[in-house]
């Protein structure tokens, strides 16, 4: 995807000196009970013209729809429109009518710009302070009519990292385990979508048991473990080719594979003579260096950010708790020390929480500082487990098992108020998410 700043946007739309940016900003820890409200029209066409996606118009009301979608799933924003919404003239997008707005406190505009058929697509993204009638930001982005909802996204991550002082996500996607059949004997397929649900598509075709993926750093490929009757493999798929290769296999339980920050490396768990441990062995194969040697189970390390050290569960202490210790093995050390028990643990992209499954009755996605402080419950369902962060780090998502017989999972969000919390839309049932990398 090729990006437009300011220089570019003002050779396609009307030029003028922006003015000082305005001070506009939510709140993204919760404290302040109401959400800014921002109104989104549709974007409109400098030209209406047929494109493979959808005409040039109907790709702007689409690239709107998905904007406002976005926002309000972040829990952060009140948005309205583009349906319901009055429709803006393509001169109006550089030159907002802001007193028809006065009922909101920030206004998104933007156009689509295409010659049509198969040639790219220009979209262009402006945010504006509504009662100070100032513009804040600004993006242009040039896409293939079918990756149209990718410059939705990167509108919606510009709009959000300018209002909340955060880091984008929402153009980014993620892998899970797609789920059918019966509870006792369930289908299990690597599939990947975006962030949102959308675009979907299976990766395996359900032969073999999958489980567990993780993006590698570069996005360029999904870990994930096999199961084939008595023999477990770890794989690495490439996205680009579609290719797969073996990095490992072992008629012993293997799981939980994951990459290190470098991508060089990938963490496992592996059962072998009545003991679970910790290994690392590099991404292109090779011989597995045991990393944990206590007796019991230690299972699920995930790296720092910096990747100079690990965090694991293990129930050497008698129950399920978390650990942490060099990345060569050395330094272990227990963290958790609260009731209950603890269980898949993943660090933070931004290194300041550890996300976790308390297991105290029921089941809830919580996280701590990596000394084991200010622990804090985000969700409160039956089954909540195995979280996962969003590149930015302010957005986990996780599995959500219902009760019975035949209960079913569902992939889940949550954010770190643990006030917004919503569902991901997915074809079939859904477990072991695993959020990507922002793409470039």
């Amino acid at each position: 995807m090729k990006r437009f700043g300011i220089t570019a946007l003002l050779a396609l739309c009307a030029a003028f000196a922006p003015p000082a940016l305005a001070q506009l900003s939510v709140d993204v820890t919760g404290e302040i009970d109401s959400n800014l409200k921002i109104v989104v029209p549709a974007l409109p066409a400098q030209a209406e013209v047929s494109t493979p996606a959808g005409s040039s118009t109907e790709l702007g009301r689409k690239i709107a729809d998905v904007i406002a979608t976005d926002l309000k799933g972040s829990g952060l924003f009140d948005p309205s429109g583009p349906g319901g919404i009055p429709a803006i003239s393509f001169p109006e997008v550089t030159s907002p009518a802001y007193d028809k707005w006065g009922a909101y406190q920030a206004l998104v505009q933007g156009f689509v710009r295409t010659t049509g058929g198969e040639a790219d697509i220009t979209v262009g993204c402006y945010l504006y302070d509504v009662a100070l009638k100032q513009e804040l930001t600004r993006q242009g982005y040039v896409v293939a009519p079918r990756d149209w909802r990718r410059a939705a996204h990167k509108c919606a991550d510009a709009i959000y990292a300018r209002l909340s002082g955060e880091s984008p996500f929402f153009d980014s996607r993620i892998a899970y385990i797609a789920e059918s059949g019966p509870k006792g004997n369930r289908t299990k397929r690597l599939a990947i979508m975006d962030s949102d649900g959308a675009n979907h598509r299976f990766i395996t075709n359900g032969q073999s048991i999958a489980l567990t993926p993780r993006f590698s750093p570069d996005y360029k490929s999904i870990v994930y473990v096999s199961y084939l009757g008595s023999r477990v493999r770890i794989y690495v798929y490439d996205i680009g080719s579609g290719r797969q290769k073996l990095v490992t296999e072992s008629n012993n339980a293997t799981f939980a594979p994951r990459w290190s920050p470098d991508g060089r490396n990938i963490l496992f768990s592996m059962a072998a003579a009545g003991n679970t441990d910790i290994y690392r062995v590099s991404a292109q194969g090779g011989q597995p260096v045991r990393l944990t040697t206590a007796p019991g189970i230690d299972v699920g390390g995930s790296y720092s950010p910096d990747g100079t050290k690990i965090v694991f569960e293990s129930d050497r202490s008698g129950s399920q708790q978390i650990y942490v210790m060099n990345a060569d093995g050395s330094g272990q050390r227990r963290i958790s020390h609260g009731g209950g028990r603890y269980a898949t643990p993943e660090w933070s992209p931004r290194g300041d929480l550890i996300a976790f499954t308390k297991i105290s009755g029921d089941f809830k996605i919580a996280v701590m500082t990596p000394d084991g402080g200010n622990e804090r419950i985000l969700t409160n369902g039956w089954q909540d487990e195995q979280p996962t962060w969003s590149p930015n780090g302010r957005v986990l998502q996780y599995f959500r098992t219902s009760p019975g017989r035949d209960g079913s999972s569902q992939v889940w969000q949550v954010d770190l108020t643990g006030v917004n919390e919503r569902r991901i839309p997915t074809p079939l049932s859904g477990s072991d998410p695993a959020w990507g990398p922002l793409l470039p």
